[in-house]
């Protein structure tokens, strides 16, 4: 539609008579020909932006050589130059079109030297301005093409990110409630193992102990029932959740333990100075999964518990001296190693910038040793 208003335009202009007119030669065959051509070359300018560029300024440098007057037969070049730099890639296309406007600026002045009157040589100039001008109307149109494409892309980049994030944050939360998950019911569970294990052994011949038993067991069940709901209170709505135990807690985990059969021996020496709520977490899960391992694997055995707060760091090291009896467990040291709550707690670790080692001793029995930062990894230089 646009080639054929640009070639109706220029044929009808060039074939209306206009008064006071400067002196030229009558558009003949020729002339209409190269109007015609330049109009319909239009159609194919989003395609072959330089290819039409060329064939309207070809047809205008012969068009105005022929010395045929200029009225709109300029108007398809206009709208080349205009798609040429606005549908081009950029530096190529303003060089393409900076060098054709001054090839033609050179052969319009050259057409229009002996025009008649001479203030007629006033259209080349206008021709070369409005070259000019199309060009950069063409120039800001892409770079607004381009800017907005940017803007685009960045916004997309931005939501891919925030998407990516929000992503990472929902996988770490899911790792934290397994891990803080596995640490409390692996423990409750192991402890209410032997409890029960005792109270089948003395039921009929010590009723009193397996009422102990029984106690035991719904005392450490009630509690991991208490710490499952401050886990999960995470899912809910709402920011009522309950504090996660922390080293004040150290005596009531020893005692149960205590319960199931372990003789637990605690060094503490007092903090330095306050510790990190997250650091006294991470420190009583990682004592809890240490007696938990304890009792699942090895039985009633001596465990030492200590823990060695300092200006910069809290030491940790839960060592166990094996099964009493002369049988080894060599699964022992392998479920230990290579379970779910020996990478928990490196995890724990790593979290606050720390280190883990566990394994096995070489005079028997099992040691874990945790080192975690009180400053946070930002923090730290």
């Amino acid at each position: 539609m646009l080639a054929l208003f640009v070639t109706v335009i220029q044929v009808q202009s060039a074939a209306i008579a206009v008064p006071l007119e400067p002196v030229s030669n009558p558009v003949s065959g020729i002339g209409y020909a190269l109007l015609i051509v330049s109009g319909v070359a239009v159609a194919a300018r989003r395609r072959h932006p330089v290819l039409v560029f060329l064939v309207t300024a070809v047809a205008s440098l012969v068009y105005f050589g022929f010395d045929f007057p200029d009225r709109l037969s300029y108007l398809g070049l206009f709208v080349a130059l205009y798609t040429l730099a606005a549908y081009g890639d950029g530096r190529r296309s303003l060089m393409i079109a900076g060098g054709g406007i001054t090839v033609l600026a050179v052969g319009w002045l050259i057409a229009g030297a002996d025009v008649e009157p001479s203030t007629a040589i006033g259209w080349v100039f206008f021709r070369i301005g409005a070259s000019v001008i199309s060009t950069t109307l063409g120039e800001n149109v892409r770079s607004r093409r381009v800017i907005a494409a940017d803007a685009q892309e960045r916004a997309e980049l931005a939501e891919r990110s925030r998407d990516e994030e929000a992503r990472a944050r929902v996988d770490a939360e899911r790792l934290r409630i397994a891990r803080e998950v596995h640490d409390t019911v692996a423990h409750a569970i192991a402890i209410i193992n032997v409890q029960a294990g005792v109270t089948a052994h003395v039921l009929d011949k010590r009723p009193e102990q397996a009422r102990e038993a029984l106690r035991t067991i719904e005392q450490t069940s009630s509690r991991a029932l208490h710490e499952m709901r401050a886990i999960l209170g995470v899912l809910r709505d709402g920011d009522e959740r309950e504090p996660y135990p922390g080293l004040d807690q150290i005596q009531e985990l020893t005692s149960k333990a205590r319960d199931a059969g372990l003789e637990i021996e605690i060094e503490q020496a007092p903090p330095v100075t306050p510790l990190p709520s997250a650091v006294g977490s991470a420190a009583y899960r990682i004592v809890q999964e240490s007696i938990t391992n304890v009792i699942r694997h090895v039985g009633p055995t001596r465990v030492t518990v200590a823990l060695e707060p300092g200006i910069d760091a809290l030491r940790i090291r839960v060592i166990d001296e094996g099964r009493r009896t002369p049988t080894a467990s060599p699964a022992r040291t392998g479920s230990a190693a290579t379970g779910r709550g020996i990478t928990g707690m490196r995890e724990r670790c790593r979290l606050l910038g720390g280190e883990l080692d566990a394994g096995a001793r070489p005079g028997g029995g099992f040691e874990v040793n945790a080192h975690l930062p009180l400053a946070p990894m930002g923090s730290r230089l």
